[in-house]
């Protein structure tokens, strides 16, 4: 809620960066031509049709990847070195960030194409919404610059992981994994 003001931003000034000379200014001409509510906040149902599933996919496919390449290896991460467990939690990293990227990619597309100026015609943010999916259709939406999405978020998301790992183990601290109550292990 706090950085959404910052997304249409950043998406206006890509799309025309004639419309202002930064933030600041871009953000103060969209507040006086929109309003608040319009300006910052049209594209919050999207950026939650994104956030949500591409947070909800990086982890669940980072923690059952990691599992497929520990079994893989026939091995475990309290067996293996700090080094081979970076390794795997790259690796799963990279294929949860592909993961997230594609499921999340409609949502983004949208989100991208809501705050551009004239994007969908007028109307409140559903109709806009309605008209740039039937102008662009599903296909496009899900395709059209997906193979560099995947590459950016598979890096970054293996990044965080890789980050996580070396965090945790300079400050001693274990990882943990939730347990059904009913079925101890």
């Amino acid at each position: 809620i706090f950085l959404c003001p910052f997304e249409p931003c950043r998406i206006r000034l890509v799309s025309d960066p004639t419309y202002a000379s930064g933030m600041a200014g871009c953000a103060s001409r969209l507040v006086s031509e929109n309003g608040v509510i319009g300006g910052f906040y049209a594209g919050f149902i999207p950026i939650l049709f994104k956030q949500i599933p591409y947070t909800m996919a990086k982890f669940a496919v980072q923690g059952k990847a990691a599992e497929s390449i520990y079994a893989g290896m026939g091995s475990e991460p309290s067996k293996m070195s700090k080094g081979g467990n970076l390794c795997v939690s790259l690796g799963s990293g990279v294929i949860a960030g592909v993961a997230a990227a594609i499921i999340s990619h409609p949502a983004d597309s949208l989100l991208s194409k809501v705050n551009k100026a004239g994007a969908g015609g007028s109307g409140g943010l559903m109709s806009r919404l309605t008209n740039i999916a039937a102008e662009e259709g599903f296909v496009a939406l899900a395709t059209t610059g997906l193979f560099a999405r995947c590459v950016m978020i598979g890096t970054l998301t293996a990044g965080q992981f890789g980050v996580f790992d070396i965090v945790m183990g300079m400050v001693g601290a274990k990882k943990f994994h939730f347990t059904d109550p009913k079925n101890p292990h």
